[in-house]
């Protein structure tokens, strides 16, 4: 992969859709992470959630406002690395490269949904592994059950979604134990399923996906993005300006 760049407290690779797919197919075992400016406000909250995050084999750029970062930071070529597009990417990279998936996260329905999709816009893809855990914490018993049945499936890339950062958390803690490449995934679930509907392509390009997503949800969003986002505008500033200081 090309080089890493922190963006606040998190460290983000310089890459686009080709090259992520590439790196992720190539990987044995590990985990990686869709980064978003919610991703990067929990790490800057959280240090121990940015030590899990910035562990991670990959952490792509998914939100215009990290690439415009990272060309700020000197990478000129940076690209968006949009979870829905990745997650399709990587389904029709395995398809043709005989390779399986899983999924794990999100409700039966939603997984029901997105087999039925799979089989009509993949229909050469072997997906190994579905499974839609309990809204709760899972006992020791219950994960390691959990552990066993991914690897007795043996899917090569295992999607997972179950939003950040408990996804993440989880991506981390099962390194090792996990043999599939585990991606973090989030919201792409229930958007390749169909239950949400997603931005324009033309909105989502100059940044204001984040709005379209707000007046969709606005009750579980609210927080989100109108708290969030300005934080993460005044720390994106202040960082910037800390480096152009030193500079001069």
């Amino acid at each position: 992969m090309g080089k890493k760049l922190q963006i606040i407290d998190l460290n983000t690779d310089v890459c686009d859709h080709e090259s992520a797919v590439e790196t992720i197919a190539a990987l044995d075992g590990g985990y990686v992470c869709v980064a978003t400016v919610h991703m990067v406000m929990e790490a800057h909250d959280d240090p121990e959630f940015a030590a899990r995050v910035n562990a991670a084999d990959l952490v792509v750029p998914d939100g215009m406002p990290l690439v415009w970062m990272q060309k700020r930071l000197g990478a000129g070529q940076a690209s968006r690395v949009r979870g829905n597009d990745l997650t399709i990417n990587l389904c029709r990279y395995a398809e043709g490269a005989g390779m399986s998936v899983g999924f794990y996260g999100g409700r039966q329905e939603v997984l029901e949904a997105i087999k039925a999709r799979a089989a009509r816009d993949f229909p050469k893809l072997n997906i190994a592994y579905a499974y839609a855990p309990p809204f709760r914490a899972l006992s020791e018993e219950e994960d390691a059950k959990v552990v066993t049945e991914i690897n007795e499936a043996a899917p090569d890339i295992l999607f997972v979604g179950l939003g950040c950062p408990k996804q993440e958390n989880w991506m981390a803690a099962h390194r090792g134990e996990v043999k599939a490449v585990m991606v973090g995934v989030g919201a792409e679930f229930d958007f390749y399923a169909g239950n949400l509907r997603e931005a324009p392509r033309w909105l989502s390009n100059i940044g204001l996906e984040w709005l379209f997503r707000l007046a969709m949800e606005p009750r579980r969003l609210w927080r989100r993005y109108l708290v969030l986002n300005p934080r993460f505008m005044w720390l994106a500033a202040r960082q910037l300006m800390g480096r152009k200081n030193l500079q001069e």
